[in-house]
């Protein structure tokens, strides 16, 4: 709603489904339904509502082709240059125990990972904003801007859309295939990691490497990927690997407890009652193979 909100404070036009046209109506906000501009009444228990040749045309046109310009006006098409889809919450309802097949059906999007597609893949003239995340700063660009998007922000977000798109598929692919393989539930036939880069790194191992060092999205425990850097110059590749190893491994220990690594492997590991002796215990075990290493506590 607050978006919405924003949205038409920039004179910018909504349209909008049954259920969010509603939402926004009933807050005050004027939209037109997708219903009465497509002329195609939402049917089949909403499944049916947005897969039209006047939304898609509308994404798909390329502004700057005539005769795609000719045959949307021929045909009654207006542009649309705005995507915002929050997908059906299939990983949220397959989380659910015991949830019923049916149900888990009934959450898999259709209308909206294909306008998001569509949207993605006309990016010069086409925004798609698929996170709750990206509404301030679409907003703030939007205000800067006189109610245009960059056309480094639409490509980003473009990006970012079919890295969600490509989540939400092999999420149902998984859920499918576990039903039939009890197997696959715990080790599922695709595996997808998603990550956030924290940093370039100068370079990777050697030299002549490049890399990047990324973290996951939701981190509870203590780590080396959710730790803050008090002093020092930036972090290699093997600083952050020896970090992590001496980290968790004293995370292994209930007890006052010291570990110093170099080079991945552990010079010495030592537990106290007192951390300063475990430290001094810990350096004794090796300490010409100390120097120059990572020490945790």
């Amino acid at each position: 709603v607050e978006f919405a909100q924003e949205l038409v404070k920039l004179d910018i036009r909504i349209l909008s489904t049954g259920g969010t046209a509603r939402l926004l109506m009933e807050s005050g906000i004027s939209v037109r339904e997708v219903s009465d501009y497509t002329g195609f009444p939402e049917m089949m228990d909403g499944r049916l509502k947005t897969l039209h040749p006047k939304i898609h045309g509308g994404l798909l046109a390329l502004r700057d082709n005539v005769e795609h310009t000719n045959q949307a006006k021929e045909h009654g098409i207006e542009f649309i240059d705005m995507v915002v889809v929050n997908l059906y919450p299939f990983e949220s309802t397959i989380a659910k125990p015991n949830v019923e097949l049916s149900e888990a059906i009934e959450n898999i999007d259709i209308g909206g990972p294909t306008m998001i597609r569509s949207a993605a893949k006309n990016y010069r003239y086409v925004a798609v904003v698929t996170n709750p995340g990206q509404y301030e700063s679409v907003i703030a660009e939007l205000k800067e801007n006189a109610g245009a998007l960059s056309s480094e922000t639409k490509f980003a977000l473009a990006k970012a859309a079919f890295a969600h798109t490509a989540h939400y598929d092999t999420v149902i692919s998984n859920y499918l295939a576990s039903l039939d393989q009890p197997s696959a539930a715990e080790f599922p036939p695709a595996l997808e990691f998603k990550y956030e880069k924290a940093q370039d790194l100068r370079y990777g191992e050697n030299p002549h490497q490049k890399a990047a060092f990324y973290r996951g999205p939701a981190l509870s425990e203590p780590s080396v990927a959710n730790a803050r850097q008090l002093h020092g110059k930036e972090l290699s590749f093997n600083n952050i690997l020896d970090l992590h190893a001496a980290l968790e491994m004293v995370k292994d220990f209930d007890e006052p407890t010291a570990a110093i690594i170099k080079h991945n492997n552990p010079c010495g590991v030592a537990s106290h009652s007192s951390l300063a002796q475990a430290y001094r215990d810990a350096l004794d075990c090796d300490p010409l193979s100390a120097f120059g290493s990572i020490v945790a506590l």
